[in-house]
């Protein structure tokens, strides 16, 4: 029961203390990856590699992809109302 109530208390002070990081990159940064990856794909290209540049192509567009998804997520954008009102009932 001391163990538990000891690892409550030095949870609370890490929480408390230590700003925990996003473990996901931000928008910008998946951004600035994606530009580094087509970049790259150039490169390869330009070398005749084209199975590398296709590789570093669709790693770049996972992290458009994944840039586009950052942020707060709009789930219901349009919430359904109680029906008060007799109007979509004539019978």
């Amino acid at each position: 029961c001391q163990f538990n109530a000891l690892l409550t208390a030095l949870t609370a002070l890490l929480k408390s203390s230590v700003p925990l990081k996003s473990v996901e990159p931000d928008r910008e940064q998946l951004l600035i990856r994606a530009r580094q990856w087509f970049d790259q794909a150039r490169v390869q290209a330009d070398e005749g590699n084209t199975t590398g540049s296709a590789q570093l192509i669709l790693k770049a567009l996972n992290h458009e992809r994944r840039a586009g998804s950052v942020g707060p997520q709009v789930v219901q954008l349009i919430k359904p109302r109680a029906s008060t009102s007799s109007w979509g009932n004539r019978s």
